[in-house]
């Protein structure tokens, strides 16, 4: 706070500069400003219709979100802005110059246009123009659009001078970009932002329709390339099928497993006939005796031949029936057959070829219709069994062809689902380009109205702006600057006590003003008010009588001064005081009281100044590049400074600067009490760290600091205690 306050009060001293250097700059900027040409204002928009779809035939079914919308906004405010588009606009402008159009050329032609012959002008149009049509800028590398481009400069139609005064944005949250734009001249405002909409738009919506094309071409290349994928492997599962003979593997497979199972069937039910007519046959066979049965046997030798030929045949034709998968054809002749043999067993049964003491004959017709269904039902199983071993050949042959077909149908629905999502893309890109979205001008720019005048904003920020100048240039010499101007400074500098502070006076280097002036002066009141202080603050440390030494880190610094307005404050409570002038080297006191008696003499005789109450006695010196203790020794010297307090109550000696530091410390170390004097303004150098620590070595003794020649500080008395600042 305290730094703070010392910067106002900086300010305060230099409040002339704060008020002429504003001042200046006011009237410096008026007759600058006033020659200034009124600007006109013109204002366009355009609609976009990223939020207002009301004019779309097709809608997106997902709605964006603001942040893309924003996006998508701030994109196009970035495009117009942009260079490439700007320079369309200063073709167009720099063409109407060239071309001298009638109401489209608002400012003086430069002396290069001026300048330049017809066949140049016709070149510079021809590039100009064909620049314009290929949406090109100029390049700088070439000489000729160099110049083009340092003309269009000169004209102040370049990109950079129309992007100062164009304002582009987004009004609120709603469909539309406004436009505006300054410019000296009405028409040339709302040239220029009919000409930029009317560029921007013409850009973007070629720009649109190129990228809806290559949008839409890359889309059915990449959905023939999805179809050709497709048809490539469904001709390789055709030609797989042709090559392994494959129509519907399902289908065959089915069929197999069906045969398979009546084959199944069927042998099963002749496995259980063989049984059954094997067990039959051995019963009967168990009915005749050896003799019997040889007889019968005899007998039936030649009918036998005719049967056994007869089973031959049906045994053939029932193979033939299996193999043929039970042809309904075949079983018209195996029923045939079997007939023909029932009646050979009955031609057989009919000879009465058996005993004709035994009737059996039953039992023999029944045992060879028996054999024969046992000898059909045999032949059946070989031939069922035999073709079942082929059907499940054939059906371990479709396995292989079933997972390489699978591999491939598999394939081929993944292509085909490819396919379908790249058509179904196609076809949505192609109906949504189908009606593009174009920017629109809705609203044209009118020739601009004139602008309230910024000459007096102007004018009045130059001088704010000078004014803060100022305070930034106070405050950075207030921090550069290392001068010590106030006590606590000095408190804090120098780690040790400050008494007091005087004022600066006018004719301060008079040591003699307080013996001889009586006047009344403000400054003066202050002066002694304070020097009053001072004295109270050594007066109460020491009781009487007592040396006091006043030193100082350097010359002029108003030592002798004080030491004068010290006595005269201390005759003031009507004690006896005398002055000691101690600094031989200059001896200012001796020189003000020049019928004064000398310290050298003093010492050698004794001589005694007279002392009285209230008044001050003046011990000068002769002078010379001498030191105290070259006059006597030490001891000597204290007792003579002894005989002196016996006669004074206060002993000011004025000693020499510690610049002279022996001859300053050999008066110090007769001294009770020492007072160090610092000249406000002054900096305490590296060399000063040493003296400054000698005089806190002294402890008690020393009692503090007096800073004189201050400024502007409000009156104050008492001890300024060091304090480290944050």
């Amino acid at each position: 706070m305290s730094e703070f306050l010392q910067f106002l009060r900086l300010l305060k001293r230099n409040r002339i500069t704060l008020i002429v250097v504003p001042l200046i700059t006011i009237i410096v900027c008026y007759f600058l400003v006033k020659k200034l040409p009124d600007t006109y204002e013109s204002k366009a928009k355009i609609a976009t219709g990223l939020v207002d779809k009301t004019d779309q035939v097709i809608t997106k079914s997902k709605e964006e979100q603001d942040s893309e919308i924003s996006r998508k906004f701030e994109t196009l405010i970035q495009m117009m802005r942009s260079k490439k588009t700007l320079d369309q606009v200063s073709y167009r402008l720099i063409l109407n110059d060239l071309k001298n159009v009638k109401d489209s050329t608002w400012r003086e032609p430069v002396k290069a246009i001026q300048n330049m012959t017809k066949s140049d002008k016709i070149k510079a149009i021809a590039l100009l123009t064909q620049k314009h049509k290929v949406r090109e800028e100029l390049f700088l590398w070439n000489n000729s659009e160099r110049n083009l481009s340092e003309l269009i400069e000169d004209m102040g139609y370049d990109a950079n001078r129309l992007r100062e005064k164009l304002l582009i944005y987004r009004t609120g949250t709603g469909d539309y970009i406004d436009i505006q734009y300054e410019a000296e001249n009405p028409d040339l405002s709302a040239y220029v932002i009919n000409t930029l909409c009317q560029e921007f738009i013409s850009y973007n919506s070629s720009r649109v329709v190129d990228n809806n094309k290559k949008t839409i071409d890359f889309l059915h290349s990449f959905m023939q390339q999805k179809l050709s994928a497709l048809n490539q492997k469904m001709n390789t599962l055709r030609n797989f099928k042709i090559q392994n003979r494959v129509l519907n593997l399902n289908e065959q497979a089915k069929s197999i497993y069906g045969q398979m199972a009546d084959f199944e069937t069927r042998r099963e039910m002749a496995e259980k006939d063989i049984i059954a007519y094997s067990a039959a046959i051995k019963n009967i066979d168990n009915r005749f005796n050896p003799a019997d049965r040889k007889y019968f046997e005899s007998a039936l030798t030649e009918v036998n031949q005719g049967i056994v030929t007869s089973k031959r045949q049906l045994n053939e034709l029932n193979e033939q029936y299996i193999l043929s998968n039970f042809n309904p054809k075949l079983k018209g002749s195996l029923d045939s057959l079997k007939t023909k043999l029932l009646e050979q067993i009955g031609e057989a049964s009919d000879k009465y070829v058996y005993n004709p003491m035994v009737v059996k004959e039953d039992l023999v017709t029944q045992k060879l219709n028996m054999e024969m269904s046992l000898e059909l039902a045999r032949n059946s199983v070989s031939s069922i069994q035999g073709e079942l071993n082929r059907l499940n050949r054939k059906f371990d042959g479709l396995v292989p062809n079933e997972a390489t077909i699978q591999e491939y149908e598999t394939g081929i629905d993944i292509a085909s689902k490819e396919y379908i999502e790249a058509l179904q893309r196609y076809n949505e890109a192609s109906l949504e380009f189908s009606f593009p979205v174009y920017l629109r001008l809705i609203e044209r720019a009118m020739p601009g109205e004139i602008q309230a005048s910024k000459k007096m904003v102007l004018v009045i920020l130059s001088g704010v702006i000078s004014f803060v100048f100022c305070i930034f240039v106070f405050f950075i010499l207030y921090y550069l600057d290392k001068s010590i101007r106030y006590p606590l400074q000095l408190a804090n500098a120098t780690q040790h006590t400050v008494l007091g502070y005087l004022n600066s006076l006018d004719n301060d280097s008079d040591p003699g003003i307080f013996f001889t002036s009586a006047t009344d002066e403000k400054s003066m009141r202050l002066y002694k008010n304070l020097i009053r202080s001072i004295r109270y603050e050594i007066d109460s440390e020491t009781e009487d009588p007592k040396i006091i030494a006043i030193t100082s880190l350097s010359p002029g610094v108003g030592k002798t001064s004080f030491a004068v307005a010290l006595a005269w404050a201390f005759s003031k409570i009507n004690k006896t005081v005398l002055i000691i002038d101690g600094n031989f080297s200059q001896p200012d006191i001796s020189k003000l009281n020049k019928g004064s008696d000398f310290f050298e003499d003093f010492i050698k005789e004794d001589v005694i100044p007279s002392a009285t109450s209230g008044q001050i006695s003046i011990l000068g010196n002769k002078g010379g590049d001498i030191s105290i203790l070259e006059l006597s020794e030490d001891k000597v010297i204290s007792q003579k400074l002894q005989t002196l307090k016996t006669h004074f109550d206060v002993i000011l000696i004025d000693t020499d600067s510690l610049t002279a530091m022996n001859k300053a410390k050999e008066w110090v170390t007769f001294a009770d009490v020492v007072v160090a004097v610092f000249a406000a303004g002054k900096t305490i150098s590296q060399g000063d760290d040493s003296k400054i620590q000698y005089l806190n070595s002294l402890e008690n003794k020393f009692s503090g600091w007096i800073l004189t020649n201050t400024e502007n500080i409000p009156e104050q008395s008492g001890k300024i205690s060091k304090l480290v600042e944050v």
